[in-house]
């Protein structure tokens, strides 16, 4: 069984920046590792891969969507369906996903759920007069901001973010509001108000931030829910992780920094901009460097 795989990015120009897909499952975007596609891969190794429990759950497709995105210009106004709404609108999943900040511009800001409580005809109301912004909660962001995004929660990057996103492998997203912007051919871009009208959570929470106490030397953990859990490392000293007892793959992002990972013995220069996917198998990966990262896997 090989100890890890770095898979070849898949980078996507688009309107408003770059997307580079570290590693994806997704249908027709698959990354590859070695000439073998990411799903090749789960099918063979099933749940020495991904976890016993994950492959009786996902099947031979990868349950995760890991990017770097790096935005240039705002990106729409969006939302993503729960797995239930995607399901009754004809999609094989929802979308719940997350963002760390990684080095971004200095004036980078970005939308994440309602700050007023609205209705589904105010909601419309606001896409067709051009005030929806209005009702969204606005953060202005540094490196290490964390931000949830479960399904329902309207949200938007921002011009200047340049972050870390792991989310459902999916590519359903409803484009809520685009600034009147055209496409390519001088066409104003596509929306989904109806679809998204159906996928709107309108809870209104008073901040949606994810706060935790940065650390030194030790696992933070960020985000915990049905579909994955991240913890952020910064590390200046050696460190042992233990994953004997994890029925789980396990995914590095590297943050900042580099360093070396040793993974059962096996060794890897790993540094900021590189993923790697750590099979279910593996028992523990020591790092060593000054570097930064995610780690996130899948429990089921």
């Amino acid at each position: 069984m090989i100890n890890y795989y770095k898979f070849t990015p898949l980078v996507k120009t688009l309107i408003w920046g770059t997307e580079s897909w570290q590693i994806s499952g997704v249908p027709g975007n698959e990354t590859p590792c070695d000439g073998q596609k990411l799903n090749d891969l789960v099918k063979a190794l099933k749940g020495q891969l991904v976890g016993e429990a994950n492959y009786q759950r996902f099947g031979d497709e990868f349950p995760l969507l890991i990017k770097f995105i790096d935005a240039h210009q705002d990106l729409s106004i969006q939302v993503h369906p729960t797995d239930e709404i995607a399901h009754r609108q004809g999609k094989p999943r929802g979308k719940t996903e997350m963002w760390y900040v990684m080095d971004s511009q200095p004036t980078a800001k970005l939308y994440n759920g309602l700050k007023m409580q609205i209705t589904p005809d105010q909601y419309k109301e606001m896409v067709a007069n051009d005030t929806i912004c209005d009702a969204l909660a606005q953060y202005h962001v540094h490196e290490g901001d964390c931000f949830f995004i479960p399904a329902g929660r309207i949200h938007a990057i921002g011009a200047g973010c340049y972050l870390a996103e792991i989310q459902q492998t999916s590519d359903v997203t409803y484009r809520i509001y685009d600034y009147k912007r055209r496409d390519k051919d001088g066409y104003l871009r596509q929306l989904h108000t109806q679809e998204a009208a159906e996928s709107i959570n309108y809870t209104v929470l008073p901040d949606y931030r994810q706060h935790y106490t940065p650390q030194k030397n030790e696992g933070q953990l960020l985000v915990e829910c049905p579909y994955f859990n991240t913890a952020v490392y910064d590390l200046t000293e050696p460190m042992t992780i233990d994953y004997s007892e994890l029925d789980s793959f396990v995914i590095l992002i590297g943050l900042k920094g580099e360093g070396l990972l040793s993974v059962d013995g096996e060794e890897v220069p790993f540094r900021a901009g590189e993923t790697l996917l750590i099979p279910a198998t593996a028992r523990e990966v020591r790092a060593e460097g000054t570097i930064k990262f995610l780690e996130t896997y899948v429990l089921s």
